[in-house]
């Protein structure tokens, strides 16, 4: 397979990987073949870009609500014992994506005052992954740019308490919520080899936690709180008059969730993160995991191909059975 490029701590990257060249970083602080770079490449959904010097590499994360950062990319590997599996929740460990879009499309929709409006597949990869406001951001930017962030978040959270209030009660979207099939075994199975489990998802707490609940629930696995060895969300949203914390701004690609649940919520030492792997179904999670130093698994289902970040991936797997067969 013939190369795009060769990017240190990453590797080869393939013409056919969807990765793309660029000139010059999107802040223009970098340009390939000057101070060093020896090039520049963003994934294929122009998420991140990857600036390679000769022995290193830095990874430049977007922004659509104006805060980037730069981060350094570290070699990753899979180092036995593996003594934690960190999961993503919405697409890999939950079948919960079209329920999240729905939001996002219904949002739009009061947006625009058209309840027949309907989100585009060509809007997929860029309206899942990420954060909410990323989320929104995008529609607005292509369907409705008079409007603002904060009024698509006013209707995002009507139409999200709305819905989740009536799965809490045992009614709602029909399906919103389904268990990955093999859930179960494998969670259980991780228990029985003594391998800690750290739950990772961008969604918000008022979003993700009923998620979490009813999964468990469909499945008699009890209260996740028990049963997980860490669990982190992207926190609460800022309201008027209501306290939040941070998750907008630093949520998947950013290294962060996966790393504060590996550090802080498991107790794992960045000097072993090779004995951690990180299970993504989104090129977002993929790059996440990658910041963070730590292996990212594909799992099938999501939009890893479409986002141009499958040969970021250290496995590929199809179902959780491929997990187990890489941990023993």
């Amino acid at each position: 397979m013939d190369t795009l490029v060769t990017i240190p701590d990453i590797g080869p990257i393939s013409t056919a990987s969807g990765f793309v060249s660029l000139e010059r970083c999107s802040d223009s602080r970098a340009v390939a073949g000057k101070d060093g770079v020896v090039s520049i490449t963003a994934t294929g959904d122009r998420k991140v870009e990857f600036i390679a010097y000769a022995d290193r590499t830095l990874a430049y994360v977007k922004s659509a609500l104006g805060y980037p950062a730069y981060y350094p990319v570290h070699p990753v590997a899979i180092e036995k014992p593996v003594k934690a599996v960190l999961m993503d929740l919405d697409g890999t460990s939950v079948r919960s994506e079209e329920f999240w879009i729905w939001i996002i499309q219904m949002s739009t929709a009061s947006l625009l005052g058209d309840a027949n409006f309907e989100l585009e597949d060509e809007d997929l990869p860029y309206v899942s992954g990420h954060s909410v406001s990323e989320h929104l951001q995008y529609c607005i930017s292509k369907y409705c740019p008079d409007k603002t962030v904060e009024q698509a978040r006013d209707y995002y959270f009507e139409h999200t308490n709305r819905e989740m209030q009536a799965i809490l009660e045992g009614e709602g979207r029909e399906g919103a919520f389904t268990p990955t099939p093999g859930l179960k075994d494998f969670l259980l199975e991780l228990r029985n080899r003594g391998i800690k489990i750290g739950l990772v998802t961008s969604g918000l707490y008022q979003k993700a936690w009923p998620e979490i609940v009813s999964a468990f629930r469909s499945i008699g696995l009890g209260d996740p709180k028990e049963f997980y060895d860490g669990i982190i969300t992207a926190g609460f949203a800022i309201r008027p008059g209501e306290p939040g914390t941070l998750g907008e701004l630093s949520p998947k690609p950013h290294p962060w969730l996966y790393a504060e649940c590996a550090r802080v919520g498991l107790g794992i030492d960045f000097k072993d993160r090779h004995h951690v792997i990180g299970l993504e179904d989104s090129g977002a999670g993929i790059c996440s995991i990658r910041l963070a130093g730590f292996a990212p698994i594909g799992f099938a289902g999501g939009n890893i191909h479409e986002s141009g970040t499958r040969e970021l991936c250290v496995e590929w797997v199809e179902e959780f059975a491929g997990i187990l067969r890489i941990v023993d």
